[in-house]
C-alpha cells in the first residue's frame, strides 16, 4: 500500500523560497499522477499543483509562476519548488495521488513571516 511522507517546510521570510519533498513508498511513483495541497489554519484544504505521468502539470492561480511542481521517479519523489514567498502561503502542505489515497500524510508546515 503506498505512503506519502512530506518533508522540506519550515520558517521562512516574505521573498524566500523553500523546497518540499514528497517521498513514496510501497509502490512505484511512476503512474501516480501526483498533487500538492495546503491547508491554512481556519481553512479548508486546497489544490496547490498537480503534476501527471508524462510531465503535464498544472496550477492554482494563487502559485502560478512561483510555485514548480517537478517529480523523479527513480527516487519516487516529488517536489514543490516555492519562490517569491508571501505570507499567504503559510499553510501545512500535503501531497497525494489523483485519486487521492484515503491515508493522508502529516504534511508539513510552511510559515512566511518577517
Amino acid at each position: 500500500q503506498v505512503q506519502f511522507v512530506e518533508s522540506g517546510g519550515g520558517l521562512v521570510q516574505p521573498g524566500g523560497s523553500l523546497r518540499l519533498s514528497c517521498a513514496a513508498s510501497g509502490s512505484s511513483l511512476s503512474l501516480y499522477v501526483m498533487s500538492w495541497y495546503r491547508q491554512a489554519p481556519g481553512k479548508q484544504r486546497e489544490f496547490v499543483a498537480r503534476i501527471t505521468s508524462d510531465i503535464m502539470v498544472n496550477y492554482a492561480d494563487s502559485v502560478k509562476g512561483r510555485f514548480t511542481i517537478s517529480r523523479d521517479n527513480a527516487k519516487k519523489t516529488v517536489y514543490l519548488q516555492m519562490n517569491s514567498l508571501k505570507p499567504e502561503d503559510t499553510a501545512v502542505y500535503y501531497c497525494n495521488s489523483v485519486p487521492a489515497i484515503p491515508n493522508w500524510g502529516k504534511g508539513t508546515q510552511v510559515t512566511v513571516s518577517s
